[in-house]
């Protein structure tokens, strides 16, 4: 799915904390962007018996039902005061916050979490709902980090691995046309030779180079399909987490592509993903490959 289109759905995962909100409005605005209308979910958990004491279970139900009912009134009442117009429908959940995101997601077209970036989240986003939301999405997740909200008018950074990117290429450039903005198409690679006792060959540093720019150079093919949008590209020689969190600085989002985990036991989210959640100066977009 694309950011492209006069309708759809944003949804974004809401509690009542700061780092929540700050998502809420950022998906506020990008459903004004894309024309669409945004969805806000609130999950409540089952009470268990110890929760509710020596309170009745379906009085503990009730109380815990009215609570969240209100963290909805007040997003609704704080959406329409900021976005007139933006059409707006919520959903209460009850279960696992990742779950419930993930359940009310089936026809939109962006999930939007927010995060603290460091230690996890709380209340509905506690812990790593916003990772695990990003890890089994069968669409993008832009996950914003609390300090970030500000990075509003920069350019669209786009993290490229391999020529098996195109769809999060794609999302990067729709994001970009969205905001009249640039594309900025990353790829960063170290000298195989470096690592190891022996020193590098100019010719094989050279070939390793050229190899890796024609990566890029492939990555760029969908730009073609929006001529509207300049198109940089950057080679970057060192970790590609360290590269993209330093284009982070001053952009408006950074995208980068999730890839199928490499074998049984091999992570969902790489260890990209991870750093860009923890250190991004700006929103994360989290885009599934094939």
């Amino acid at each position: 799915m694309t950011a492209e289109g006069p309708s759809g759905t944003v949804l974004v995962g809401l509690d009542d904390t700061p780092h929540a909100w700050l998502a809420a409005d950022w998906a506020a605005r990008e459903a004004e962007l894309r024309g669409a209308g945004l969805r806000i979910v609130h999950a409540v958990p089952v009470v268990s018996a110890a929760e509710a004491g020596t309170e009745p279970a379906d009085q503990a139900d009730a109380r815990v039902l009215d609570a969240a009912a209100g963290v909805l009134d007040d997003a609704r009442a704080r959406t329409a005061a900021a976005h007139p117009g933006l059409r707006t429908d919520s959903v209460l959940g009850n279960g696992l916050p990742a779950e419930v995101l993930l359940d009310a997601s089936h026809d939109a077209d962006l999930i939007v979490v927010g995060t603290r970036g460091r230690g996890g989240f709380s209340g509905l986003l506690l812990g790593s709902v916003s990772l695990k939301t990003a890890a089994h999405a069968d669409r993008p997740v832009v996950i914003v980090r609390a300090h970030t909200e500000k990075a509003a008018h920069g350019d669209v950074v786009i993290g490229v691995r391999d020529e098996g990117d195109e769809e999060a290429v794609r999302f990067g450039l729709a994001e970009a046309a969205l905001r009249r903005t640039t594309a900025r198409l990353v790829h960063a690679w170290t000298p195989l030779t470096r690592a190891g006792l022996m020193v590098p060959q100019v010719s094989q540093v050279d070939a390793e180079q050229r190899l890796h720019q024609q990566i890029l150079e492939h990555a760029t093919r969908p730009a073609a399909e929006y001529p509207e949008v300049p198109t940089e590209t950057v080679l970057a020689v060192g970790s590609a987490a360290g590269a993209l969190v330093e284009a982070s600085e001053g952009a408006a989002l950074v995208v980068v592509p999730r890839h199928p985990p490499a074998g049984r036991l091999g992570m969902r989210l790489g260890s990209v993903v991870h750093a860009l959640v923890h250190h991004a100066l700006c929103p994360v977009a989290v885009v599934p490959t094939a």
